[in-house]
């Protein structure tokens, strides 16, 4: 190869970018693309005739190899993981690092990075925090600077949610670092009593989940969450947005001109409550929190999506086998619905839904398709731009996408480690044919051509989405006193 010439060129295709789409060749040198139009010679071409050439799918919510208590292991690796993500054209995934009593945070921080050292696809974190002590507090600014740019918290969940005062801590704790929150919006109290009640009426099965977390459960914590991020002047994103009431607080939020984002999920966008009532422990594949509702909520959702209130969807891709441990039957098949693991895969499956759902269906272009699935979710957490849309100087993560092509659903097409999947037997049209991940050619037809290891770890620096607005109540900054 001369020095001029490019490593790949792509020709032929149809590029659609967050802004645009448009027929255009692409050249990429050095695993970045470096031109768009007319590109010269290259070393390799591709042919994308008749494809769409679309930019790698950015998941922001992805329980990738998480670490367990007692530094244990979930149902899904990151290599496994992110041999699925590629087959369902995601080149980048933000995994979390977890908090739980009896470990310091950073002996966590340490092995979920040794952990990602097998991932096959880009990968990031976001800091779990469920014990807002002055430990952790002191640990957060170490973490944000090694490239750790967002915080999570659970309202919800009995080892995992913290207290108003906590959360508080947390908002505070990010404002002054430059991190972006990430909040599970749910009543934990509110959920509590529920869920005591129905099971001492005896309403156990899996179905009874829905009834133990109500849409009224979300949309208060996600006021709540708003509320205190307005007075830390704090910027949150509210994680699996289930309905459009949920979407609506988002919604009043933004209008205010308050730095809060919503994130939906592709289980909220085909599945139902009813999916849960099906016979014996069958229901329990469908249990996740938020629960999905009821049918026709979906319609309100993309409502939502189309007027930019939610503006990412993720996978919240947390596995867990049907059966074993980690398993949906860990605690037995005749156990109450709050002793049933809930979570659904969905790393591989997310493009291709919300590409069926939305797009195929008419629901959404294909530009909002791009935004939705890897610019917007990229932007606001700090992998823009290299990450998330076709672009010169960006990572050339690239997939080739077959709008046309018809494909059902199962669980082996989908190569994750888990052993099922809640689409089994949806059939979706447009399909990824190709997935590059910086240039390089890493599955073809749904063969994984690159090892563990392939992916790298993706440091965020500052960036202006996560910074606050500056409007405080009586300009008051109580983050910076540290009470």
């Amino acid at each position: 190869m001369t020095a001029s010439e490019l490593d790949l060129a792509i020709r032929g295709g149809r590029l659609v970018t967050s802004s645009g789409t448009f027929e255009a060749d692409l050249g990429i040198s050095n695993g970045t693309i470096v031109q768009i139009g007319r590109v010269g010679a290259a070393a390799e071409t591709m042919d994308a005739n008749g494809l769409l050439i679309l930019p790698g799918g950015v998941d922001t919510h992805c329980h990738l190899d998480q670490v367990e208590p007692g530094m244990g292991y979930g149902a899904e690796s990151f290599a496994s993981g992110g041999r699925s993500a590629l087959a369902g054209g995601t080149t980048s995934a933000i995994s979390f690092i977890a908090q739980f009593p009896g470990a310091p945070l950073k002996d966590i921080v340490a092995e979920s990075h040794k952990r990602g050292q097998r991932s096959r696809i880009d990968y990031s974190f976001h800091q779990i925090i469920t014990d807002a002590s002055d430990e952790a507090i002191a640990a957060i600014p170490e973490i944000v600077a090694s490239g750790v740019r967002s915080l999570k918290v659970f309202l919800t969940y009995e080892d995992a949610h913290v207290t108003d005062r906590e959360f508080l801590r947390v908002l505070a704790a990010a404002r002054r670092e430059g991190a972006m929150v990430a909040v599970h919006c749910e009543n934990y109290d509110a959920i509590g009593w529920l869920t005591e009640a129905l099971i001492a009426d005896g309403k156990v099965a899996p179905k009874y989940h829905a009834w133990s977390r109500p849409k009224v459960v979300e949309r208060e914590a996600t006021y709540r969450a708003i509320a205190f991020s307005e007075l830390v002047d704090q910027p949150i994103q509210v994680f699996h947005v289930s309905c459009a009431e949920v979407a609506e607080e988002i919604e009043r939020a933004q209008r205010r001109g308050l730095k809060v984002w919503g994130e939906t999920c592709p289980q909220y966008l085909v599945l139902t409550e009813n999916d849960m009532d099906r016979p014996g422990f069958e229901g329990a594949k469908y249990m996740c929190s938020p629960s999905p509702r009821e049918p026709g909520d979906a319609d309100g959702l993309w409502e939502m999506i189309r007027r930019g209130v939610i503006d990412v969807v993720s996978s919240d891709h947390s596995a867990f086998n049907t059966t074993g441990n980690p398993g949906k039957d860990m605690n037995g098949r005749d156990a109450p619905f709050r002793d049933i693991p809930n979570g659904v895969p969905g790393v591989g499956s997310r493009m291709p839904i919300v590409f069926s759902e939305g797009v195929s269906k008419g629901r959404i272009s294909l530009e909002q398709f791009v935004q939705i699935t890897a610019t917007n979710p990229a932007r606001l957490y700090g992998l823009a731009p290299r990450k998330g849309d076709i672009a010169i100087g960006a990572d050339a993560d690239i997939v080739f996408w077959d709008a046309e092509r018809t494909v059902t659903i199962t669980n082996d097409r989908l190569q994750h480690a888990v052993d099922y999947t809640p689409y089994e037997g949806l059939k979706v049209k447009g399909w990824p044919v190709a997935t590059l991940l910086r240039g390089q050619l890493a599955m073809r037809d749904g063969e994984i051509l690159l090892g563990e290891g392939a992916g790298e770890f993706l440091a965020r620096a500052p960036y202006e989405m996560a910074q606050p607005t500056g409007r405080l109540a009586h300009g008051f900054d109580a983050s910076r006193v540290r009470p």
